[in-house]
């Protein structure tokens, strides 16, 4: 047993706009770093983190496959957005210490890169026309080659053809501003019900989306067989599931093309780069979610670098929940995540690869957040998906 490994203290930081990230450190001092959080649900997570010190300190903070069975399986209740994202949070800071403690970067020890580079994308609002210009010439001058938007606002389970082709609007300004030399990916976010998917998918294929994202609420996955079987346009989803369990049987199903597993909410890096490999075996392919902040964003990269089946990774950076703090406020080396053609390429730090601000982590403490999605009303007052 190598005293200078045991996890000696954890501590949290809840910090704006909306993020949660965790401090593990050893005896001897080396530091990891991980963001368990579930938009939203901050403290929950955080409380969750918490009950788990039982389990960590003390504890060999290389033996991460073990602490990972252990924080899954020793408990009663398994899975959910709540326990997963704890766990994933815990499972991104070992990964930072072993690779810090062994001086290589994390995808070294995952069995080295497949690739020297990560295409990126990024958001840009995609309810108002107004704007939808703007803010994607904004992204090809910053470097990108891809973007995504939300296809729709909110929308009845059965909305009216008005409605409709208003989502057809943003798609159509871009495409043809830029033509082909600009990805658009458009994420129905859940907020589509099946009576609606195939006659939103009829009005946007003229337009060639790169992807259309959680057609259907991920209850709802039963459905993506009827709307798989209709369209040509690649269906992606995940960001609301939370284990290699809940992505086997649409894997099985072969009813989806790309799967977007979160580094913070689905098990960590550990077990999104098994999604991953379940995935390859089915010849689907990766784009991890990403809408939060560095410490996720690099976790998911390191995934990517060895995923050879791995395509495009989402970045927060500029993102629309980003009020007053963005993706590198809290980094000392916001180099790391440089574009470059559209890309980001292979880290050469030990461990994640990120240093964290801790002075500023501190300062941005103080402040915190209490951060909730919006609860919206269709104009009937009934609720509506956000």
């Amino acid at each position: 047993m190598n005293k200078a490994l045991a996890i000696a203290r954890i501590e949290l930081f809840k910090v704006p706009p909306r993020w949660l990230f965790v401090k593990i450190t050893t005896k001897s001092g080396l530091i990891g770093w991980g963001e368990p959080v579930v938009e939203g649900k901050a403290d929950t997570v955080a409380a969750c983190v918490k009950e788990m010190e039982q389990y960590l300190i003390g504890r060999q903070a290389n033996e991460i496959e073990d602490i990972w069975q252990v924080l899954y399986r020793g408990g009663f209740y398994r899975g959910g957005p709540i326990l997963m994202s704890a766990i994933s949070g815990i499972d991104q800071a070992l990964w930072d210490i072993k690779g810090k403690h062994l001086n290589v970067p994390v995808y070294e020890l995952l069995g080295g890169a497949v690739r020297q580079k990560m295409k990126m994308y990024c958001w840009i609002g995609g309810d108002h026309p107004e704007v939808v210009l703007e803010q994607a010439q904004e992204k090809v001058d910053a470097g990108y080659r891809a973007v995504k938007m939300n296809a729709t606002g909110k929308m009845d389970w059965v909305s009216s053809v008005r409605e409709t082709k208003k989502v057809v609007e943003n798609i159509q300004l871009i495409r043809e501003h830029f033509g082909d030399q600009l990805d658009i990916g458009l994420d129905f976010h859940g907020r589509v019900h099946k009576p609606m998917v195939k006659r939103l998918i009829d009005e946007l294929t003229p337009y060639n989306p790169m992807f259309i994202e959680e057609p259907v609420l991920a209850e709802n996955n039963d459905a993506l067989k009827h709307i798989y079987s209709y369209s040509s346009i690649p269906i992606a989803t995940g960001e609301r599931m939370f284990s290699r369990w809940d992505f086997k049987e649409i894997l099985h199903q072969g009813v989806v093309d790309i799967i977007q597993p979160d580094l913070s909410h689905a098990g960590g890096i550990s077990e999104v780069r098994r999604i991953a490999a379940m995935a390859e075996a089915y010849d689907i392919t990766l784009a991890p979610h990403c809408p939060l902040g560095p410490v996720s964003l690099a976790s998911a990269l390191h995934v990517d670098f060895v995923s050879a089946n791995a395509i495009i990774q989402e970045s927060s950076l500029g993102i629309h929940y980003n009020q007053g703090f963005d993706l590198l406020d809290f980094v000392k080396n916001p180099e790391v995540f440089d574009l470059k053609d559209g890309a980001i390429g292979l880290f050469d730090r030990p461990g994640l690869g990120v240093e964290m601000d801790e002075e500023k982590l501190r300062e941005g403490q103080k402040i915190g957040h209490s951060w909730a999605n919006p609860v919206w009303r269709n104009t009937d007052g009934s609720f509506a998906e956000w």
